[in-house]
């Protein structure tokens, strides 16, 4: 499954080098419905695409939102020169 959504890069108040996008609840749903509700830390395996540049990472559940977020790596940010408070666009795949 290739999903593709806009999200805006936010940074996280415990740990600053931390950046993410919350996936959306719709397509958070989705995984759910396709791994199953999350165990232990509960992260997904996915690969993602922004720009020109794709990795493997995994997303995790927020239990404020019900939303999966993803980690977003420096590298990537620099590459795409994106960001906090920009949007980006992303492709994610959910890796079984």
């Amino acid at each position: 499954m290739l999903d593709e959504f806009e999200a805006e890069l936010w940074a996280s108040e415990s740990a600053e080098a931390w950046v993410f996008v919350t996936v959306p609840a719709d397509l958070s749903e989705d995984i759910r419905a396709i791994t199953g509700e999350p165990r232990g830390f509960g992260s997904v395996r996915v690969e993602v695409t922004i720009g020109v540049t794709t990795w493997r990472t995994s997303v995790f559940p927020d239990s404020k939102t019900r939303c999966f977020v993803l980690p977003v790596k420096k590298a990537v940010r620099t590459a795409e020169a994106i960001e906090v408070g920009e949007l980006a666009r992303i492709g994610l795949r959910v890796l079984e």
